[in-house]
């Protein structure tokens, strides 16, 4: 992966489309977009062209060019676009006449990574380009936004310009010590240090909502059979999602439904009923369930309003289970259930669904956040962070000055690593894979 080779890819993603943008960037882009279109357009206006291939003079279609003339292009080097037709024949013949000019297919992210490269933007925006990509819900999008416009990196940047300023206090303090200097330079650092230390604290304290809010929220259902779990997977997913039998124990595998609540993806699992295993297929299905319920984020425990509670569901009554009793459209069910008063509902009638919604909507928000913080939003951040904050604390109870200046060094590049302005070399192949094609 050269950054000196001219890159090509369709950017407007697979399969046929009225139109196919392809876009082209590297140092021989001009002379590439001159030669099948015949001359180089203005900068920046759109110019209808056609399009010939260089061995043959053949036309290869009329398409609408753009020519952005580097630095001021996404990825910071000559770059231009074609909106051809967006055939695959007109795809492929336009794609081999750049081969034959010398450009290369880009491989995923190359794009984003050579304006990574070029100083066009920080890694943690780079970052948020893909998740915006990704982004299936407004709270995703949002939160992918403004890790695009910078806010994470403007936090972050602000605590290393304050490490800067520790570590020169701190280097004064060493270096010029026979000077007529503040005596207390070292004090400073050291107070510096730790009041930094407790700021990134405090977000690294944040349960992880940026990650679960980009990669999705697991709520699991669970209960004894014919508690009707798989009724109420249906009502909420709007769709006969699971099959519905008066006969206990029909599920017998996880049953998974995607659901946007409040703008947080969630992934809806109904499980199997918990009770003694009548075969080895229901066990295995009891086994997933259990499991399914210690990776959620939230529980749904369940009862039935026609039968006493069960203690394999009681064992999931915790603080992060939200406790229902079904089936009120046969009766009013217990009002306390473990100390906790469970939400009425009737998945057949609907009668309570509404303020269940309510209160997903509310816990998946809690859980997760809106996406209108600067959050961390993903492993790589939180480690670069506790890293940082590892670093400071040494700062803090350092025996030497020497030990301390170091130390603050050491937590300016953990810092520097999280937006990519020092030692990103091993992690770049790690962040720019999971691109598409084109971006």
């Amino acid at each position: 992966m050269a950054i000196s080779d001219t890159i090509f890819a369709v950017a407007s993603g697979a399969g046929r489309g009225a139109i196919a943008v392809m876009r082209i960037s590297g140092p021989e882009t001009a002379q590439v977009v001159a030669t099948l279109a015949g001359t180089l357009p203005a900068p920046r206006m759109a110019s209808l062209r056609w399009l010939r291939h260089p061995a043959t003079n053949e036309l290869l279609d009329q398409a609408v060019l753009l020519w952005f003339p580097g630095p001021k292009s996404y990825t910071g080097e000559d770059s231009g676009e074609f909106h051809l037709h967006g055939g695959s024949a007109v795809v492929a013949g336009v794609g081999d006449a750049l081969v034959s000019l010398g450009a290369r297919p880009a491989e995923p992210g190359e794009f984003t990574r050579r304006a990574f490269l070029n100083g066009r933007m920080d890694l943690t925006a780079a970052e948020g380009i893909a998740d915006l990509i990704a982004a299936d819900t407004d709270a995703q999008r949002r939160q992918a936004l403004r890790q695009v416009d910078g806010a994470l990196a403007r936090l972050t940047g602000g605590w290393a310009a304050q490490l800067t300023r520790l570590l020169a206090h701190q280097e004064a303090a060493i270096e010029f010590a026979e000077d007529d200097l503040p005596t207390d330079l070292s004090d400073r650092a050291r107070a510096g240090a730790s009041a930094l230390r407790r700021e990134i604290a405090a977000h690294l304290a944040d349960d992880s909502k940026g990650e679960r809010l980009r990669e999705g929220l697991v709520v699991a259902i669970l209960g004894a059979p014919n508690a009707g779990k798989s009724s109420l997977l249906n009502a909420l997913a709007g769709r006969e999602a699971a099959i519905v039998s008066a006969r206990a124990g029909t599920t017998r595998d996880v049953v998974e439904v995607r659901l946007d609540l409040a703008g947080v993806p969630v992934t809806l699992a109904d499980t199997a009923g918990l009770r003694e295993a009548g075969d080895e297929i229901e066990e295995e299905g009891i086994r997933r369930a259990q499991r399914r319920a210690e990776e959620a984020d939230l529980v749904l425990a369940v009862f039935a309003a026609d039968a006493p509670p069960d203690a394999a569901t009681l064992a999931w009554v915790s603080s992060n289970a939200l406790v229902l009793v079904n089936k009120t459209d046969l009766g009013p069910g217990p009002d306390i259930i473990s100390g906790t008063v469970p939400l009425a509902i009737s998945a057949r009638t609907g009668f309570g669904l509404d303020g269940l919604r309510t209160r997903l909507a509310e816990e998946a928000v809690l859980l997760a956040g809106s996406g209108d913080a600067a959050l961390l939003t993903r492993p790589r951040h939180r480690a670069a962070l506790t890293e940082a904050a590892a670093w400071l604390a040494d700062a803090e109870t350092a025996v030497l000055p020497e030990l301390a200046s170091e130390a603050l060094r050491a937590a300016v590049r953990a810092l520097g690593r999280l937006t990519g302005r020092v030692g990103v070399e091993d992690i770049l192949d790690v962040v720019f894979r999971e691109f598409c094609i084109g971006k």
